[in-house]
């Protein structure tokens, strides 16, 4: 039998080995300040707290960066150290929080980013420390280099995301390590390699102001440059961040109507032939019930949170008898449909179907 199998375990072993896995991470995350103070990595055979971590923890250089970072800003602010070990706060949140910590209010902005997500603490940071307004800027990425870095007729709409920051606060958000001393620097010269078009995102700067940061292709451009043409009388210099907001304005609109039906002029219902077909009216209906959110709760109360991918399910399928009315239909993400199908029908039978399909 396969040592590394567990298909032996039953559920609630697997859901309790994991919670073990957690709690041991994050404990072990919260005593590493402690394991720095004693130097007992030289007992180890390590010169570093960095190098321990990369040699016998088998971390990366950006694991062994946040965690050294975070156990460093919890001896600044102890009040971190129960926090991540009972997993209140995750490393990255730590390193983002701990330019911005000091002894006034730290206790307090620690509690405002506790259980929240990366995008979450961005936002809290941004309403907290706002940054100004980036550039409009929109700039061409050179043409495709031997070694295929950067794909051809590609524009970037680029911002400098981290105005007025320093260096060291920079490093710090990315989670990086600085090394421990010149030893830890590697001899070998580093040649940068072509760097590769940023990756797209939206970065909060301030309340209700987002840097946004994307690579187009030539045909998207061409469209953006047409739309602030067209707009040339409405929009006052062809102002790319209201030509955004109205398309997509308009994207949502055209997407909310063919996925459930919005319209400010509904029409009258009328019977389906159908039993499974569901009337627009009900998905109205439903999509304003549910918040547009996956309705599965797990036994513990949480709400999946997805707001993606979402399908609309028959609590009782038709094929049991279930009706395509209000009270009988409820958003699921597909994850959850497929889970709540096994249910109904078992694993084997969904599995079948699956790969018949």
């Amino acid at each position: 039998m396969n040592r590394y199998s567990l298909t032996h375990l039953s559920n609630s072993a697997l859901d309790a080995g994991m919670e073990t896995v957690t709690a041991r991470d994050h404990q072990s995350t919260a005593d590493m300040p402690e394991y720095d103070d004693r130097k007992r990595y030289r007992q180890a055979g390590y010169r570093s707290m960095f190098a321990y971590c990369l040699g016998r923890m088998n971390l990366s250089d950006d694991e062994a960066g946040k965690r050294i970072h975070a156990a460093r800003a919890a001896r600044r602010f102890p009040a971190i150290f129960a926090a991540v070990a009972d997993g209140r706060l995750h490393l990255t949140a730590v390193v983002m929080l701990a330019p911005h910590l000091d002894e006034r209010a730290a206790d307090e902005l620690l509690a405002a980013a506790t259980r929240k997500t990366k995008a979450e603490i961005e936002r809290l940071l941004a309403e907290r420390f706002p940054r100004p307004d980036v550039p409009m800027r929109i700039e061409a990425i050179g043409p495709t280099p031997p070694d295929g870095k950067h794909a051809p007729e590609r524009v970037g709409m680029t911002e400098p995301l981290h105005l007025g920051a320093s260096k060291d606060a920079e490093s710090a958000e990315a989670g990086e390590a600085r090394p421990e001393s010149a030893q830890d620097i590697p001899a070998t010269p580093i040649v940068a390699p072509a760097a590769p078009a940023p990756p797209a995102r939206v970065k909060p700067l301030a309340p209700q102001r987002f840097a946004l940061q994307v690579t187009i292709g030539q045909s998207a451009r061409e469209k953006l440059q047409h739309a602030q043409n067209l707009l040339g009388h409405r929009v006052p210099a062809g102002d790319i961040a209201q030509v955004l907001d109205l398309a997509l304005s308009a994207l949502i609109e055209k997407l909310e109507r063919s996925k459930f039906g919005a319209t400010s002029k509904p029409r009258p219902t009328r019977a389906a032939s159908d039993s499974r077909h569901i009337p627009a009216h009900v998905k109205r209906a439903v999509w304003n019930r549910d918040g547009g959110q996956c309705t599965f709760k797990a036994a513990d109360g949480h709400r999946c949170e997805a707001r993606s991918d979402l399908q609309f399910d028959h609590v009782i399928p038709v094929a049991l008898g279930g009706r395509s009315d209000v009270d009988n239909i409820r958003l699921l993400c597909r994850a959850h449909n497929q889970l709540e199908a096994e249910r109904t029908y078992g694993s084997d039978f969904m599995d079948s179907k699956r790969r018949a399909s």
